[in-house]
């Protein structure tokens, strides 16, 4: 599988970023390119529903706030299962937010592409949440 990671400096601990990223009610206010709502499911814990721009998802996340992991599988509109690995890494006195972003099959190019813009500009409004949250 073709991967692209992209990394994202923070002018924040790990900790620090740790507790804005794993605060899944804020999803929508740094990572629009994947959420632009979401809410517990009420059915399922450790469940969100996403809505997304290419549909209402549901999210599974896998979060170890001390080790720096937030995970999510994505079930897709479709049924599709995208697994989406997302760690927030100590750099110093600052941190380093990485995301694996797996070429799907059948994604084009031009697919693959535009994710990566997506999750880099989710991933600078990240940090810059962080930053301005006192990190």
């Amino acid at each position: 599988m073709e991967t692209v990671v992209v990394r994202q400096r923070i002018a924040a601990t790990r900790a620090e970023a740790m507790t804005v990223a794993a605060d899944l009610a804020r999803l929508p206010e740094w990572a629009s390119g994947f959420a632009t709502s979401a809410r517990p499911d009420p059915a399922e814990a450790d469940v969100w529903l996403v809505d997304a721009p290419f549909g209402t998802v549901r999210a599974r996340f896998q979060v170890d706030v001390e080790r720096g992991i937030l995970d999510h599988d994505v079930t897709m509109p479709d049924g599709a299962l995208v697994h989406n690995r997302l760690r927030i890494e100590a750099a110093g006195d600052a941190s380093e937010a990485v995301f694996t972003l797996v070429r799907q099959p059948g994604m084009s190019d031009a697919e693959l592409a535009a994710d990566e813009v997506a999750v880099r500009a989710d991933l600078s409004r990240l940090a810059a949440l962080c930053e301005r949250m006192g990190g």
